[in-house]
């Protein structure tokens, strides 16, 4: 396993020796190299540098581009304007490092020199609670955010903080002690995600119903709280089979997402109980935290609320409760203390934004967050419908999140099943759950998390535009390319000369080891779902203009489009599981 250097670091590296040599006053100047469409390249460092050294930009430029010696990368530097250099490299250059990456099964990017350890919160259901369009983004996100990171070298810690606690549980545990086959199963059989949730929903809406209209009950489900809480044996039994029931139904439904959910990850709100008395001793004692009418509080000079009075983050209630801060600051010191974490990832709504800068800035004062250890919110935008207002249903209700990827997946079946002309009906229903699936990834990742964006399956099964499905029928074009090559196999031959639309496509191909680094560093999937989209473009003008197998071009050419083809695929097929997108070798 080699990392293989791009082009571009080659060049930015061969432009600073030039540098060093022609201005050894510039010390170790950055040219402030970017893909140009004039060439392959623009530096225009030397604007910079020759104000800071009272020179003439032009004439310094020269003098760089003179200073750099012959060599099989560059081969035309040209100044232009008031000074930037465009430069084009040699087709040799761009095919040998091709090669190289082909030679490398990570095709030659490099794991990241200063690799830690991630702890991410991402796809937080609720217990007893269906799963709605809201918990689509956290889900997506994060599993994308896990394989991005990993493939960098980061060892990811998963973590899914499922709401399994709370006042809420007293109304469920005292209604199905009272009702106690509420729960039980048709059959002996493996029980469907459908049929627990089906389950959940009545008991739910049967003892709300009761709560609401019977005195009595309601008393009862409030001391049942106090039960659960102080640990009741029987109480904690029936509260886990609410938990228990509630896992088949989130497992079904990440199966459907084509997500791994490890059950050993998911530590939900109680997995935090036994330290949050301890967290708030420590808050009060260290000063962090200080009392206010009863409740412990951490005030924040720049939180204010409406009245233009500091607003607190309140980290245990005035009767004893503790709130979600409590637990949110307990979570921080298990995954900074017990798990070794460097970095926290919160991938959490943006509305929610307020409540963890406060959480995080408490931390800090604590010294759990340091200069070694940094937490982050990925925060997202929202899910909205066609008429660009939150996704509901016609009767106003919040969208089913398992209605909404069913339906995706009866689209693109019926989009695969236009197109197929030698699959079986099961390959065809195997393909359409890979595309549907991948639509809705991709409509979701190919937007910048911070952004809402709109949920329109029209739009994201269309084989046209900016979709996964343009992606992936672009994989399985160039697979199908293969079946038609005969005898014919792809390598590599650097002494060609190459064709625009190859050298176009070759010079993307080697940044993406470059976009994978920045989409790790800056928690961004869209900067890699906009690559695999460029690359696929990029592909389809190569494809349309060189001919790979007819009109047949000569033994050497032919080889090489081969060759280019199969890095393509290849890329394409790693990029797409980066963002949890399967890409079929035959649509």
């Amino acid at each position: 396993m080699a990392s293989v250097p791009s082009l571009a670091s080659t060049v930015q590296q061969r432009l600073a020796e030039g540098l060093s040599a022609a201005l050894p006053e510039a010390g170790s100047a950055d040219p402030l190299l970017r893909r140009s469409d004039r060439a392959d390249f623009q530096a225009n460092g030397i604007l910079a540098l020759a104000k800071q050294l009272k020179g003439n930009p032009r004439e310094l430029a020269t003098k760089v581009v003179d200073g750099i010696p012959a060599n099989d990368v560059l081969k035309e530097i040209e100044v232009s304007g008031p000074g930037f250099l465009n430069i084009t490299v040699t087709d040799q250059a761009i095919v040998k490092t091709l090669a190289a990456r082909a030679a490398d099964d990570r095709l030659g990017v490099p794991f990241a020199e200063d690799a830690g350890t991630t702890v991410i919160d991402y796809a937080q259901p609720n217990v007893a609670k269906e799963m709605h369009v809201g918990h689509l983004r956290s889900a997506v996100i994060g599993a994308a955010m896990v394989e991005i990171l990993e493939f960098t070298g980061e060892k990811v810690v998963r973590r899914h903080h499922i709401g399994d606690w709370g006042t809420q549980f007293g109304m469920l545990i005292q209604y199905l002690m009272e009702h106690p086959h509420e729960l039980d199963h048709r059959s002996e059989d493996e029980v469907s995600g459908e049929e627990a949730m089906s389950n959940l929903n009545r008991l739910y809406k049967a003892s709300r119903a009761l709560f609401d209209s019977d005195e009595e009950f309601k008393t009862r489900a409030r001391a049942r709280v106090v039960d659960l809480q102080a640990g009741d044996e029987q109480t904690r039994a029936l509260w886990q089979r609410f938990v228990d029931e509630s896992k088949i139904y989130f497992y079904s439904v990440f199966d459907k997402l084509d997500m791994d959910i490890d059950d050993p990850d998911v530590v939900g709100e109680s997995g935090y109980n036994d330290m949050l008395t301890e967290t708030c001793r420590i808050l009060e004692d260290s000063g962090v935290a200080v009392r206010s009418n009863g409740a412990l509080c951490v005030f924040f000079d720049d939180v204010k609320g409406p009245d233009g009075n500091p607003t607190p983050l309140i980290v245990q209630k005035s009767d004893g409760g503790f709130g979600y801060a409590a637990t949110d600051l307990s979570a921080i010191r298990d995954r900074v203390g017990n798990l070794k974490a460097t970095t926290l990832l919160y991938v959490v709504d943006a509305r929610q934004s307020l409540h963890f800068k406060m959480v995080f800035e408490t931390a800090r004062r604590a010294g759990w967050l340091n200069e070694d250890v940094k937490a982050v919110q990925l925060a997202f935008g929202t899910v909205l419908g066609k008429d660009g207002k939150p996704f509901k249903t016609r009767e106003g209700e919040t969208v089913r999140l398992v209605d909404l990827l069913d339906e995706a997946i009866d689209r693109a079946a019926s989009v695969v099943r236009e197109k197929a002309r030698d699959l079986t009906e099961d390959e065809i229903a195997e393909r359409g759950a890979q595309v549907g699936i991948g639509a809705v990834k991709y409509a979701d990742l190919s937007t910048s998390a911070a952004r809402d964006y709109k949920f329109d399956l029209d739009q994201m099964v269309s084989l046209n535009g900016d979709t996964s499905v343009y992606l992936q029928y672009a994989y399985a074009r160039i697979k199908s390319i293969f079946g038609k090559a005969g005898d014919r196999t792809p390598l590599a031959h650097p002494e060609l000369e190459l064709a625009p639309a190859e050298r176009a496509l070759g010079l993307h191909l080697d940044q993406f080891g470059e976009t994978v680094a920045e989409a790790a560093a800056d928690y961004a999937p869209h900067k890699l779902a906009a690559y695999l989209y460029q690359l696929a473009s990029l592909y389809t003008t190569f494809y349309d203009q060189c001919p790979v197998i007819k009109p047949e071009p000569p033994k050497e050419v032919a080889e090489n489009r081969l060759f280019i083809c199969d890095l393509t695929a290849r890329t394409l097929h790693q990029g797409m599981a980066l963002l949890g997108i399967r890409t079929p070798e035959r649509l």
